[in-house]
């Protein structure tokens, strides 16, 4: 008769401190908007504000502090670059991380684009799934 003896193995429970990632989502259509914050909650499991203008926008990200901004550049009023001017320019917000998404196939050159903290462009249209796992990738979420 044999006996067999339980083998224990050690497992190490290593706990990771979680937080919900906030965006912000800049976009004049609210079809845009729309389709971007379920893409964003969905798939990528985080929290979103919604702006239709780059005023508000920048009203938002001082008083909620996202963790990154996903902004169209066509806007009427405030387009993107000059949003993205009036962000860089205030302490409170200069080092919000930015993604454009944008329908526009001229944009500045890029070292313009990473000079105002543009981290990426996605262009319109996109597919949901590239979308979040583009944004996780570039923010090392």
């Amino acid at each position: 008769m044999f006996v067999t003896e339980p083998v224990v193995q050690s497992s190490k429970l290593e706990v990771v401190a979680m937080t919900t990632k906030r965006i912000l989502v800049v976009d004049d259509e609210a079809t845009i908007r729309e389709v971007v914050t379920v893409c964003l909650k969905r798939l990528g499991g985080w929290d979103v504000l919604t702006a239709a203008s780059g005023q508000d926008a920048l009203q938002q990200a001082r008083a909620e502090r996202p963790d990154a901004i996903v902004l169209d550049v066509m806007m009427p009023e405030m387009d993107g670059f000059a949003f993205l001017q009036n962000l860089r320019a205030d302490p409170t917000t200069q080092d919000i991380p930015v993604v454009l998404l944008t329908a526009n196939s001229y944009l500045p050159h890029s070292d313009r684009l990473t000079n105002l903290g543009v981290m990426l462009t996605i262009p319109k249209p996109f597919q949901a799934l590239d979308l979040v796992r583009q944004i996780a990738q570039v923010m090392g979420w």
